[in-house]
This record gives structure tokens, C-alpha cells and sequence, in this order.
């Protein structure tokens, strides 16, 4: 049900005016999707600010091929968040650009060209082939095997997540998501090239298991103890849906913000707003939530600004609540 609002006010942008101070102003603006942005700055701040909420973040993997990918290790060098959730091309992302630059490019290039010139296309960016699946490949064999030299024959995606974090440089999400104790959990890792070598490990290395139980057993032992939950979901698809998923056993997500471009008319759960998920006992009745119909490249940038001037130096911790 819509809430009442007061009268629509003017924004005000001056020289000194922050983003802060320009969300906040949205509230009251009548903007469209303006209310939207400026309700989700304040549900992440409420979230960010409750010691005794579990938070998440999950986000789809091209974004970590733009410059969104900065924020996201932001996130996480913060501790704003508790556990990840996110999709094999997140990790496929993260180790490709440690190694090799992705260039911009335009969504109106002719494919066939750029496949001559030896790139692939993702949108409006260009992902060197060369830097992409063989560097992969070399990587995730070379990191498998030292750790199965060192006796491991197990791994959940969390674990693969941390081993790949471990080895990689600065500016990578896994490097400081695995220095601080964030899992980064992959429900659907096989679909992705860190997920097929796996497979092709598993093909020299019979003895090695994925165990993606052990994924399930670290998210209920998170989830079934906390008092309050909430999240912030960057796109849709199974990142989205996992966290939704598991937040069900404890009677939904308290506090939730969703940025997606999809539209809801196909039913799809990547076009499902918040507020659908209510009815699945996914996110509580009584929530903080919003859906910010927004391309997640071009507004997050503006909501962590306007969230770190908030939060001041106080947005992290040292481990999810006890």
C-alpha cells in the first residue's frame, strides 16, 4: 500500500551540496524513482547501523567487470557486510582484471569486429580474450594444485572463493573479502569458467570433491541465529534468489533494498519487486524495504557516498553479530 507523502519540494544542488544531502532531498521531491533511492539510502544506513543484523550483499557478475567492482571491495575492506552471495562470474571477473585490463567499449560495436580484434563483448565493456579463459584456466589449476599438495580434497564455493582471494592483489572483492573474514558463497558456480575448471580438476584429481552441503551448512549457521537480517541486492537471478532463499527460515529479511532494471510483467524473479518476496515469508511484513528501479553502474557510486557521509568511520565490525 502507498504511503502518504507531504508536499513535493524543489531539489536543491548547490556547489557544496554532497550526495548526501542531495538523496535526502529526493524524499521529498515527487521524483519518480527519486523516493525510491532516497528510502534505500536510509534502509541501509538503519541496516548498517544495527549491531544485531546479519547483512548481506549479493550482486551479478558483470558488474564486477566496471568500475562498480571498486565499490564492491570498498564494501568489503569496511566490513559493511556480514556474507556475500554471487554468481561464478563475479569470481571470473575479480581474477581476469587482476591480471589483464578490460577496456571500454559501446553496445553498438559490431561483434564480428570485435571478435577479429580479439576481444569479447560484454555491454559497453571489452574483456581481452587472451586475459580471460586461458588466464582462468592457468590460474585456478596452478591454485587447485597447491592446494591439494597441501591435503585438500574438499572445498565449498566459499572456500574457492578464499583460496582464489588469497592470491590476488589489490583492488580484487575475493582479496578483501578473504582478509576479513567475509564468506563469499557461489550457488551456481559451474556456471562460469572458475566452476569448469573445477570440473577439469576433478578430472586429473578424482579424490576431489565440491561440496556445496558445506555452503549450505555456513549459511544456516548464520541465518538460524540471527536476530535481525537484512541485505542489499545489486541484480537479479540466483545471487538474488539465494539470499531471499535462506532469509525465509528465519520469517524474512528485516531490512532490504533491491537495484534492478528488470520489470516484473514476465514474472520472472529477476523483475520480482521487493515486496513479492513478502509473500513467500522471504522478507518480513513489517520490513524496511524498497526496489530502486535503477542500473546499478550508475546510482550505487551515489548511495555508498551518501551512506559513507553518514555512517562516518562506523560502518564496520568485527565479525557478524554473536
Amino acid at each position: 500500500m502507498a504511503r502518504p507523502g507531504g508536499p513535493v519540494r524543489d531539489v536543491e544542488v548547490g556547489a557544496e551540496a554532497g550526495a548526501d544531502r542531495i538523496i535526502s532531498q529526493m524524499a521529498r521531491s515527487g521524483g519518480f524513482e527519486a523516493r525510491n533511492m532516497a528510502d534505500g539510502l536510509d534502509i541501509l544506513q538503519e541496516m548498517a547501523s544495527d549491531a544485531a543484523c546479519l547483512r548481506f550483499v549479493s550482486f551479478v557478475g558483470a558488474v564486477v567487470s566496471t568500475g562498480l567492482r571498486g565499490i564492491i571491495s570498498d564494501m568489503m575492506r569496511r566490513r559493511m557486510f556480514d556474507v556475500a552471495v554471487t554468481t561464478c562470474g563475479a569470481l571470473d571477473h575479480d581474477v581476469a582484471r587482476s591480471h589483464a585490463d578490460y577496456t571500454g567499449g559501446s553496445f553498438e560495436m559490431d561483434d564480428a569486429e570485435v571478435a577479429d580484434g580479439g576481444s569479447h563483448r560484454l555491454g559497453s565493456v571489452l574483456v581481452p580474450a587472451s586475459g580471460y579463459g586461458p588466464l582462468i584456466e592457468g590460474r585456478m589449476q596452478e591454485y587447485l594444485e597447491e592446494e591439494y599438495a597441501a591435503g585438500r580434497r574438499r572445498m565449498s564455493t566459499a572456500d574457492v572463493a578464499g583460496m582464489i582471494g588469497r592470491r590476488l592483489g589489490r583492488g580484487s572483492f575475493l582479496r578483501e573479502a578473504a582478509g576479513n573474514g567475509i564468506p563469499v558463497v557461489v550457488p551456481g558456480i559451474m556456471d562460469g569458467a572458475v566452476g569448469s575448471q573445477l570440473w577439469m580438476f576433478a578430472q586429473k584429481r578424482p579424490d576431489f570433491a565440491l561440496d556445496v552441503m558445506a555452503d549450505a551448512e555456513l549459511l544456516s549457521g548464520l541465518v538460524f541465529k540471527a536476530e535481525r537480517s537484512g541485505a542489499l541486492m545489486i541484480g537479479g537471478g540466483i545471487s538474488k534468489h539465494h539470499t531471499l532463499w535462506w532469509n525465509q527460515y528465519r520469517k524474512g529479511l528485516d531490512y532490504a533494498l533491491y537495484v534492478t532494471t528488470a520489470q516484473e510483467f514476465d514474472g520472472s524473479l529477476s523483475g520480482a519487486p521487493v515486496r513479492e518476496a513478502v509473500s513467500w515469508g522471504k522478507v518480513a511484513r513489517g520490513a524496511r524495504q524498497a526496489t530502486l528501479h535503477a542500473e546499478a553502474t550508475a546510482v550505487l557510486p551515489f548511495l555508498y557516498a551518501a551512506l559513507l557521509s553518514r555512517l562516518g568511520g562506523a560502518a564496520g565490525r568485527a565479525g557478524p553479530p554473536a
